[in-house]
């Protein structure tokens, strides 16, 4: 019986599971492919999951498979993210990027609010793209999409939009710091809290210099730990929310229900910190350990993949530029609050 069950399963999810990694693969050929490294994976393969989708929209047999990749696979590719953090990176990093972290995120959580407000865009959407802008682009945007029980949608445009302003930032960044005359920690601590994904740091840092983008990877590393705080919130708000729906429309007596944090708690978000804690402490080999990161990030990228594939453009166009708009206007003002952070405490 249980193998009958299993085999069931495999049936009925196997093939959009290996429709999302088939376009992750093929999205990793073509980042290799990449003269520069402008552009991630994960990027692509969102993108080539909505060029599929405007084509040919995945049946009934393939979405069992991409709903549980988007969802399931997703939450284990964070949880193993945290094997890419250790306390002795974020020491090395020390207070001065912490402390322009901190004036980074309330610019994106409290301005992207009153943004989010006079745009008329939708509370999901908008905190989607915040988070993305103020700590790790795309993977914030995924562990923060599940709390909240985002729309695929939703997500594949909060993607868009913080990509396309890294694209912008990579070009922009290394000419403005050699304009403004910043040391390399200055331009790298810079670079590491004001642009989004990863490989946009990267690409922007090492632009600079050797030790601009060593500095610039390590702060970006740093910040993916507000990934935890983030997520925590979210999901006492969304479950709050979801709690004052219930009581203004009297549905099934839930009134008076309280509010249980054990089940709206995030907890793959442990496994995440867990992951983190262990790679601190040296337990894994090192070699494994690598093993461990790639496996995330494909992970990562297929859980896009299938994203994207859900996702329909003429639904996403219905949102007009109102989110684009908003992901450039929060990306401006970090990275104008980031370099005044740094021009006040002296840093430059």
């Amino acid at each position: 019986m249980v193998k009958e069950n299993t085999l069931h399963e495999i049936k009925n999810l196997g093939p959009g599971i290996l429709t999302a990694l088939m376009v992750a693969l093929v999205a990793k050929a073509i980042e290799g492919l990449l003269p520069i490294h402008l552009i991630g994976a994960s990027v692509i393969a969102l993108f080539i999951g909505i060029i599929i989708n405007s084509f040919h929209n995945p049946g009934e047999r393939l979405k069992p498979g991409l709903k549980f990749t988007s969802k399931k696979i997703l939450k284990l590719a964070i949880i193993l993210l945290g094997s890419s953090l250790s306390i002795g990176t974020i020491l090395n990093v020390g207070k001065l990027s912490l402390v322009v972290m901190l004036f980074t995120l309330l610019t994106c959580f409290g301005g992207g609010y009153i943004i989010g407000k006079l745009l008329g865009l939708n509370w999901k959407l908008s905190n989607l793209i915040s988070a993305g802008t103020g700590i790790c682009g795309g993977s914030a945007i995924a562990a923060v999409a599940p709390v909240i029980e985002a729309e695929d949608r939703d997500i594949a445009y909060a993607m868009s939009a913080t990509f396309l302003f890294d694209i912008v930032m990579i070009v922009l960044f290394p000419i403005m710091g050699n304009w403004l005359g910043l040391s390399d920690m200055a331009y790298g601590l810079w670079a590491g809290t004001a642009v989004n994904d990863t490989s946009s740091v990267v690409a922007a840092g090492y632009a600079f210099s050797e030790s601009a983008g060593d500095f610039a990877t390590m702060v970006k590393l740093t910040r993916t730990l507000a990934i935890i705080p983030v997520v925590i919130s979210f999901g006492v708000i969304n479950a709050r929310l979801k709690q004052k729906e219930a009581a203004l429309s009297n549905v099934e007596g839930q009134v008076k229900k309280k509010l249980n944090i054990s089940s709206v708690f995030p907890w793959f978000i442990l496994g995440f910190v867990a992951m983190a804690i262990i790679n601190s402490l040296g337990i894994i080999p090192s070699n494994i350990t690598s093993i461990i990161k790639e496996l995330s990030k494909f992970l990562m990228i297929a859980a896009l993949a299938s994203i994207g594939l859900n996702t329909n453009f003429n639904e996403m166009k219905k949102s007009g530029f109102a989110p684009m708009v908003h992901g450039f206007i929060i990306s401006a003002l970090v990275v104008i609050v980031a370099i005044t952070v740094e021009y006040f405490m002296g840093i430059v």
